[in-house]
């Protein structure tokens, strides 16, 4: 069954304005060190146990391919109907077992539950994303900054609901999830949907991007500050329903811009007419052009490709009308999955991405149990502060690798490799337990890893084509559940407990109810985290060096064709 792609003929501003808060609700996976620590007392999991979990959470948070598939042949709100669906039963049973209304649930129950309800966030996030991408074809580094910069910030979202409303209670968070989120899905579905596509960038729209970036900076501020204050001094019920009630303002601002075309029509179109007769002539042959399709029907390539060698524009006719079989597509056009999968530039990009998020990951998993080993009982400030850079990362890690990759045609990816630098300070850092790094430390790596994603989903689409962009980005995404499934579950956990045994006396199936305290507890797993992070970085540099061609063909002035170089 193919999926009806007639587009609305409505702008896409109202789709992205819903996308933000389908991105916060996407960020459920971030709420696992919320929780973990209850899981582990009342079900009395050792640390390795409770590792795996975080493994079956990073799992079902990133692997995607069938989303992937399924956005390609339905329409959005059908892949919001299928997330949303996630969420229920997955939380649900691990609210049953966790509130002690169901007791004695099997590990490998309440495991796949997990699978099953982080995996509502690849759901969310796919439809989101692939919509808006496509919606938003020469602005994707942009947008994918923006939704990728407000599912960071989810955590910290998640945490001042946790802390106001659900009063710091687990059982109530998981019964949140499992209602609230599906809620939140069908209320906003409707608006999530292919639009007419943004030709060109006019200085309205970059206006919106603008109002929409700074929005979601003052609530990153806003949120950081509040839980810092909170933090510190112990608010009264009334002050944090107050805190809470501007947050929702906050996140109510990208929807100001829909409101305000609705209101004001006319400005509105003289905006999109402006830029239409101003970019009749040219956009067409600007830098960006080879964006927003190299796989469009073959009617319309007379008239773009005027200047080309006349034997190329025969034969791109003929493939277009069937005449001849279809070349394989260079780096920069619309590839298949499987036409993917056989480029070294696919799979060294899943490698860099691989080290940075699964490694980052290993941390996010563990930060309660991190936290507590540095003497802090609250992983809550933490967390915050965590989701907070992770949402600068994203945020800014589009926004400046956009302005490079336009300015001087900067390879998105020499930003993974400043910051997998970067990652291997952190690493040690928290390796030797300097005192008082935690903080910045924690700050740096969120910042880090959300630089990861921000570069990763613009990079997948510039390389390999919008068309089947679903599927590469959500094959792109299960390095993260990889390092955790190594870096995580099979060296930190067991690293853990063994230092558990040290301090105790005691043999490591006996460390289920014990806390380790001190550097130690993490050492070793920060050192080969450090390590990996450095072959991470020379993959990258690699991978820059490769597809630097690709960047100038796509966004230099000139000629659109390839570079023979490229065609590998």
């Amino acid at each position: 069954m193919a999926m009806n792609l007639k587009m609305g003929t409505r702008p896409p501003w109202v789709g992205l304005g819903a996308a933000v808060w389908v991105q916060i609700a996407s960020g459920n996976a971030y709420n696992f060190p919320l929780y973990s620590h209850s899981l582990k007392s009342v079900l009395n999991l050792n640390q390795r146990q409770l590792t795996m979990l975080g493994v079956a959470n990073d799992i079902g948070e990133n692997v995607g391919l069938l989303p992937g598939i399924v956005c390609n042949k339905f329409p959005p709100w059908i892949v919001l109907a299928i997330g949303a669906s996630c969420c229920f039963f997955g939380y649900g049973v691990l609210w049953l077992s966790l509130s002690r209304i169901v007791l004695s649930l099997p590990y490998w129950l309440l495991w796949l539950a997990l699978v099953v309800a982080t995996n509502s966030s690849a759901w969310l996030s796919t439809a989101v994303l692939v919509t808006n991408m496509r919606n938003f074809p020469v602005s994707r580094g942009t947008v994918a900054g923006i939704l990728k910069g407000y599912a960071g910030l989810s955590a910290a979202v998640y945490t001042e609901i946790y802390s106001v409303i659900l009063h710091s209670s687990s059982p109530n968070l998981l019964l949140f999830l499992a209602l609230g989120v599906p809620i939140l899905c069908f209320i906003v579905m409707y608006f999530v949907r292919p639009c007419t596509p943004s030709s060109r960038e006019s200085s309205a729209e970059n206006c919106h991007f603008a109002f929409i970036q700074v929005a979601s900076i003052l609530l990153g501020i806003y949120l950081l500050s509040t839980t810092i204050l909170g933090y510190v001094f112990s608010l009264n019920r009334p002050m944090s329903y107050i805190i809470l009630t501007f947050m929702i303002v906050f996140l109510m601002a990208p929807l100001m811009i829909p409101l305000k075309m609705t209101l004001f029509p006319s400005n509105s179109r003289q905006s999109n007419m402006n830029a239409q007769e101003t970019g009749s002539s040219s956009s067409l042959i600007e830098s960006t052009e080879p964006l927003l399709t190299l796989s469009s029907s073959a009617g319309n390539l007379g008239s773009v490709y005027e200047n080309e060698d006349s034997s190329d524009i025969n034969m791109l006719l003929a493939e277009g009308e069937g005449a001849i079989k279809k070349r394989r597509p260079r780096r920069g056009e619309d590839f298949t999955f499987q036409e993917a999968i056989i480029k070294a530039d696919f799979w060294l990009l899943f490698l860099v991405y691989f080290v940075g998020v699964g490694s980052g990951v290993t941390v996010l998993n563990n930060l309660a149990q991190i936290g507590i080993a540095f003497g802090m009982p609250d992983a809550s400030i933490l967390l915050c502060l965590f989701s907070f850079f992770n949402f600068v990362g994203r945020l800014g890690g589009g926004s400046v690798s956009e302005y490079f990759v336009r300015t001087r045609t900067l390879p998105r990816t020499i930003w993974l490799t400043c910051t997998q630098v970067i990652m291997i300070i952190v690493y040690l850092l928290f390796a030797w337990g300097v005192d008082g790094t935690l903080y910045a430390a924690t700050g740096m790596l969120g910042l880090c890893f959300g630089v990861q994603f921000s570069i990763m989903i613009p990079t997948a689409s510039e390389l390999f084509g919008l068309k089947n962009f679903g599927i590469i980005y959500n094959f792109m995404s299960i390095g993260n559940p990889l390092g955790a499934l190594l870096f995580s579950g099979l060296l930190a956990g067991y690293i853990y407990d063994i230092e558990v045994s040290k301090q105790y006396g005691i043999n490591i199936p006996y460390a289920n109810s014990h806390t380790c305290y001190g550097p130690n507890c993490f050492r070793i797993t920060f050192v080969v985290l450090a390590c990996i992070c450095g072959i991470g970085s020379i993959l990258s540099i690699v991978l820059t060096t490769r597809i630097k061609p690709v960047y100038q063909m796509l966004y230099a002035g000139g000629s659109l064709r390839q570079p023979s170089s490229t065609n590998e």
